[in-house]
Formats: structure tokens, sequence, C-alpha cells
């Protein structure tokens, strides 16, 4: 009997893997998709031109944020606690309620992005992202119903097709930011603006995929045989969203407050005003990209994990659950070793090759080793959503970002540079130790 156990449990973790494996292949050609439209941005912006980029995308998170409210988490688990108890007739009930959430929240995100573009940008103490921002937040309602569709994907155990649609987003996307940035340059801010027209349109392009796969998806539903019952569907969707909402905004909030307090901390450190543009440009343009390119596995596996971690509570079966977490966790530790030991070797190839950048490819070998907390942090993250646990993993992340900030705020302009990269390392490790001791509380078990 328990070899019959250890076998089925090895299957489900098989099967886990194959999804991970098939959403990793899709999702490397994602990264690359979007490594070279930073490549391509870095050369038509500069250095500059992509800080302001970044600082436009900082302040549209917490827009994005608003308008999903958590949605993509709340619809994986209602429909797989739904597949779990054998209730697929349900499923799609959920889609609607869920459809009916994401424009709900999406509709006034959009109008209020779309109205307080220029007061968001003055906030942001550049005015020139203002009509960026302005195009970004036609995008909004987009990115939400993508959501649903998403985790609707996640769920029925067909990840890949989620993944198929973000590869033809980023594709939709880059080619539209080639041929916007191919004519004559309308100069940084217009170049910006151009950007975020295209990536609106890919935002577009993407949710039209997502509900052709959908529609072709139904096939697989089980059709109730006669009218579903009324469910508390609505009160179980809020239970779930709305703490996770409401969290996320704050941790939203705090981090873009963070991400444009880093060039005004530079140039309180001494350096100008176009230097530290710069820096943050090359630190979140070119560097960032390259350490989370190889996280398209672990955000796969955490994604599956979601679904394979409810189904197994909902059934209560601890062994299963404690199985799980440990050899997904001991072969997320040995695959990100690999990896960061890789970024180190090629850092400064990388940085020359894909950049024309020393500073760049110094600074992908500094941050190298933070790899392995940041993959293992994600894959952590994932498994206590799957155990309903995202409000702690949402409070640790607010932490997180109350601590970030302040060390933003008072080391950064006394050390400048340096101190930007220690706060990264203390950031990461600081979250992932919190997260890893909640998983342990909660799995009660020796995960590694």
């Amino acid at each position: 009997m328990k070899g019959n156990t250890v076998r089925e449990g090895y299957s489900r973790m098989s099967g886990i893997l194959r999804s991970a494996g098939a959403v990793t292949l899709l999702s490397l050609l994602l990264r690359l998709a979007s490594l070279f439209t930073q490549s391509r941005l870095a050369e038509n912006l500069g250095a500059e031109g992509l800080g302001l980029l970044q600082l436009a995308l900082s302040v549209q998170a917490l827009a994005v944020t608003l308008a999903t409210s958590g949605i993509r988490y709340s619809a994986t688990r209602l429909i797989a606690q739904e597949l779990g108890r054998g209730r697929g007739e349900r499923v799609r009930r959920v889609i609607r309620g869920c459809v009916l959430y994401a424009l709900g929240f999406s509709l006034p995100a959009m109008a209020g992005a779309f109205l307080l573009a220029d007061t968001l940008a003055a906030f942001a103490g550049d005015g020139r992202i203002a009509p960026a921002l302005r195009l970004l937040s036609l995008g909004l309602p987009f990115l939400s119903l993508n959501g649903v569709l998403g985790g609707y994907f996640t769920a029925v155990g067909r990840p890949w097709k989620g993944t198929a649609v973000q590869l033809f987003e980023q594709l939709c996307g880059t080619a539209l930011i080639l041929l916007f940035l191919s004519g004559s340059h309308r100069g940084t801010a217009g170049d910006c603006a151009a950007v975020a027209g295209a990536v609106a349109a890919g935002d577009l392009a993407s949710l039209l995929l997502s509900l052709i796969l959908y529609r072709r998806d139904l096939r697989f539903l089980p059709a109730p045989d006669r009218p579903c019952p009324p469910f508390p569907l609505a009160a179980r969707l809020l239970r779930l969203s709305l703490p996770l909402a409401f969290s996320s905004y704050a941790r939203t909030a705090l981090s873009t407050l963070r991400s444009l307090l880093v060039p005004k901390a530079l140039r309180r450190s001494g350096v100008g005003a176009a230097r530290a543009l710069e820096v943050y440009g090359v630190v979140g343009g070119m560097v960032m990209p390259v350490l989370t390119f190889s996280s398209v596995f672990f955000l796969a596996l955490a994604e599956q994990l979601i679904p394979a971690l409810t189904r197994a509570q909902v059934r209560r079966d601890r062994t299963e659950l404690e199985a799980t977490a440990g050899r997904s966790l001991r072969l997320s530790l040995f695959l990100s070793s690999g990896i960061a030991l890789g970024l180190w070797l090629l850092g400064p190839a990388l940085g020359l090759l894909l950049y024309r950048s020393r500073e760049a490819g110094e600074l992908i070998r500094a941050l190298a080793p933070l790899v392995i907390v940041m993959y293992l942090d994600t894959v952590v993250d994932g498994m206590l959503k799957g155990l309903g646990l995202q409000l702690d993993s949402m409070l640790i992340n607010l932490a997180d970002a109350c601590l970030t900030l302040l060390a933003v705020w008072f080391l950064l302009p006394r050390f400048g540079v340096p101190a930007y990269v220690a706060i990264l390392y203390g950031s990461e490790c600081f979250n992932f130790l919190l997260s890893f001791l909640r998983l342990g509380r909660s799995l009660r078990t020796k995960l590694l």
C-alpha cells in the first residue's frame, strides 16, 4: 500500500512537471522575445529613455493592481475547488462571476488612470510620462479579463494556453514597437508614448486569442444535465479576492513609491539627474530582464502548484501536500544554483552582447547569486497560495515593501549605487525567509 502511495505521488509530481515543462518551453520563447524587445528599446531610447519608460511602467503597476484585484488567483482557486469536488458543471458559472468582477474593477481603474495621468506624472517627478500613462490605461480591462481566462487555463491543467497567449501578446507588442520606432523619432517622451501604445494594442490582441482558445476549450467541460442550482459564488469570490486585492494595493503603492524614489534618492547622493535615470534604466530595463529570464520554469511550477495543492487540500491528503512541496523545493534549489553560477560566469559577456554595456554586465554578475533566493521565493509563494495562505503571502510582501522603502529613503542618498545592490539583496532574502518559515509552519514537515 505504501509503495502504491509513493508511486501515485511521483505520478502526480510528474504530471505537474510535464505541465510546467510545456509552459517553460513557451515561456522561454516569450523571454527571448522580451529580451530582444528590451535590447531594441535600449538601442532606440538610450539609457535615459529606457529609465523614463521604466518610470511610466512603475506608475502603471499600481493601476494594473487596481484593475486585476487578485482575480487571476481567485479564478484559479475557485475553479480548482469545484473540479476537486467533482462539480465541473459549475465552472461556467464561476467564469461568468469572475468576468463581472474583473470588469467592475478594471473599467473604473482605466478611467481613473486616464483622467489622472498628468497628476500621476507630476507625482512621479517627470511630466513627460503622461501620454504614455494614458495609452497604457487603455489596456487595463484587457489585462483583467485575460487574468480570468489565464486562471481558468491553469486550473483545468492546460496552462500552456495561457502562456501561448502571453507569447502572442509579446510578439504583437514587439512588432508594433519596432514599427512605431522605425520612423522619425518624436523625442524621448514621444517614443515612450509610442511604446505604451504598442503595449496596449498587444493586450487587446492577447485577449482576443484567449477568448478564441476558451471557446474551443468549452467542449472539455461537463455540461450540466439540469440548471445548475445556486451556490454562494459571490461570497466565495469576494472572500478570496478582496483581502488579496487590498493587500496588493498597499504593497504595489509602496513598491511604486519606492521605484519613484530611486532616481530621486540617487540624485540626493550626488549623482546628476540624467545619470540617476540611466542607473535606474540599466537595473530595471537591462539587468533584471536577464536575471528573471530563467525564472520561466519556476513561475510555471509555482502556477501549477496552486491547483495541485488546492485539490490535495480539498481531499485532505497531507502526504501528497508534504511530498509535493518537498520535491518541488529541492528541484528548485538545484536548478536555481546552476543558473546563478552561469550568470556569474557569463554576466559581463551578456551585458556586452545584449546591450553593449559594460556596466550592465558588471551588475548582472553582482546580482547573480540573488536568483537562487528569487526563484525559490517564487515557488514558495505559489505553494502558499495553493494552501489558501495568500493573505499571509501578501502581508509578508507588504512588510518587505515597507522596509525596502525605508532603506531606499535613508541608505541610497548616503551610499549611492552600492546601496541599491545591497537593498535588492536584503529585500529578496527577507521576503523568502518569512515565506519559507510560514510554509514550514503550515505543513509541519522538513521541506529541504
